[in-house]
């Protein structure tokens, strides 16, 4: 039953893909704005939320979302722990700012999900180029969070299997260093319930808690990432200790 349900919610998810990665692709045609084509693309990241729900049984429960008020005009890198897709759908759905995802190019190759988020206001990179890689997340990261969006980052740079622990590299907090973010470490327990690579979802409620901001101000990029993975995996031991034992 489990493995029926986790095929019905995949057909769905590409069932809807198709219409809402066509409209946002119709009105950057027409020159929407930004604004609009991301409520586009956030319709359908609800829509895969809402119906992981419905149909696998996942829901996911919200931890310390007061950490983020007050951040009015202030300029944000969320960095999340990496477990499965789901944190991928999910952060645009919870977060109160319009988010910027920094991600690899291959992505855009995606028939209809990369034709459409390459709409939008993101950051795509070639890893295999390392230095040119990371002065365009500078430069357009800047650029966005001067626009009032929120970078997201992934600092593991993958999805970590359940209770292990990634090598967590320094993009996320070298951009907060040169740009004077804040950053808001972010722990998901979502591999209780979506499993690295895999198919099959399970029933469960998957954590997501937030922690407060971190001022960048005076900080090196090292001592500031020591902060972040020191916070994330210390939260992650809380919200999913049977992993960890």
């Amino acid at each position: 039953m489990k493995l029926l349900k986790s095929l019905i919610h995949l057909l769905w998810m590409m069932f809807t893909l198709i219409p809402c990665a066509l409209y946002v692709l119709l009105l950057r045609v027409a020159g929407a704005s930004k604004a609009r084509l991301y409520r586009g693309a956030v319709f359908w990241l609800r829509n895969c939320v809402v119906s992981l729900d419905r149909i696998c049984g996942v829901k996911y429960a919200l931890h310390g979302m007061d950490n983020l008020k007050g951040l009015e005009g202030v300029s944000v890198i969320v960095l999340v722990k990496h477990q499965s897709t789901y944190e991928t759908f999910l952060m645009p759905v919870i977060m109160p700012h319009p988010v910027s995802y920094v991600f690899k190019k291959e992505l855009l190759r995606i028939p209809f999900f990369g034709w459409a988020i390459g709409c939008l206001d993101m950051v795509h990179i070639d890893r295999s180029q390392r230095a040119k890689a990371f002065a365009k997340v500078v430069e357009q990261g800047r650029m966005l969070l001067e626009k009032g969006n929120w970078v997201v980052m992934f600092p593991e740079g993958t999805r970590i299997e359940r209770g292990q622990v990634g090598a967590y590299k320094l993009g996320g907090t070298r951009l907060a260093v040169q740009t004077g973010a804040h950053v808001v470490p972010v722990a998901v327990s979502s591999a209780k319930c979506w499993p690295r690579k895999a198919l099959l979802k399970k029933a469960g409620t998957v954590d997501v808690s937030v922690g407060l901001p971190i001022s960048s101000v005076g900080r090196t990029p090292e001592e500031l990432m020591a902060q972040v993975q020191d916070w994330i995996e210390s939260e992650m031991r809380r919200l999913d200790p049977s992993a960890y034992a």
